[in-house]
């Protein structure tokens, strides 16, 4: 080979050594940018708790959590002016109450929000179109009830979707209202969810009301709701407890005799 052969070989391998270093800066780059997207909002997980207070005035939500939920455009609690409240269920399963509940919500002209999952869905479905039918909100409880934050985005994306489209599918209603199961979040889960057209819906009263083992206790009930009644509270019941069912009629009653108006999520005010 000779000198000029050389040469040419020597700077062919130099830009082929160039190119091949820049190609990897570039894709290094690339995956930074990647990462960044990915990790720009906090997965930790946060516990959805209220401190309640006394006279009915409004409880403490955690200014932290409720700065998130603020500033992502969600709901957890209306006004202090406005004497508004927001009824709400929680349906992971059917226990047998939730078409008499219908019936006294039917009957008090109240229209409330129900959050289901994909069983519900699945084992109730005539149960979920009289909800439609007789103008209440179905909301996403996600296909599984699990905690959020433990989904990675493509997962967790998949629990709401799914759920979505397959009651669009059999009603034509357009979910629009998300409630995290167990009450469990984070900065990305709000972010994701909002991504996906939702709004996300926490509350501003709940009591132990889920656990089957503790029914039979009406008036501690309706002490625990009536007592903690304030203005934009969003009341949070689960439709498998049978005092819920047993108490609604008079705790509505109760609720409006205190000069308290019923409105809709669709009627939110901050």
């Amino acid at each position: 080979m000779n000198k000029n052969k050389k040469v040419i070989y020597l700077l062919l391998v130099v830009i082929l050594i160039i190119t091949f270093i820049f190609i990897l800066q570039k894709n290094r780059k690339e995956t930074i940018v990647t990462n960044s997207n990915a990790t720009e909002y906090d997965n930790k997980k946060i516990g959805w708790g209220i401190k309640r207070s006394n006279n009915n005035e409004q409880p403490d939500l955690g200014s932290t959590n409720k700065k998130l939920i603020d500033e992502n455009g969600d709901i957890a609690m209306g006004n202090k002016e406005d004497k508004f409240v927001y009824l709400t269920f929680d349906e992971g399963y059917e226990a047998g109450y939730t078409e008499k509940i219908l019936d006294t919500l039917k009957a008090n002209e109240v229209t409330a929000a129900f959050f289901i999952t994909g069983h519900y869905l699945n084992t109730q479905e005539e149960l979920v179109k009289r909800m439609i039918d007789e103008g209440h909100i179905v909301g996403n409880h996600t296909v599984n009830h699990s905690s959020m934050p433990d989904l990675d985005d493509e997962k967790l994306k998949e629990e709401i979707t799914k759920l979505h489209t397959t009651v669009h599918e059999k009603f034509g209603y357009e979910m629009k209202y998300l409630r995290p199961p167990k009450g469990e979040f984070s900065q990305r889960t709000l972010h994701i969810t909002k991504s996906l057209g939702y709004t996300t819906v926490m509350w501003s009263f709940a009591y132990d009301d889920w656990d089957e083992n503790k029914q039979g206790r009406e008036e501690y009930a309706k002490e625990k709701i009536l007592s903690n009644l304030h203005n934009g509270a969003v009341i949070l019941l689960h439709a498998n407890s049978k005092d819920n069912c047993n108490i609604l009629d008079e705790i509505i009653k109760e609720i409006k005799n205190q000069g308290y108006e019923f409105k809709t999520l669709d009627e939110f005010r901050k």
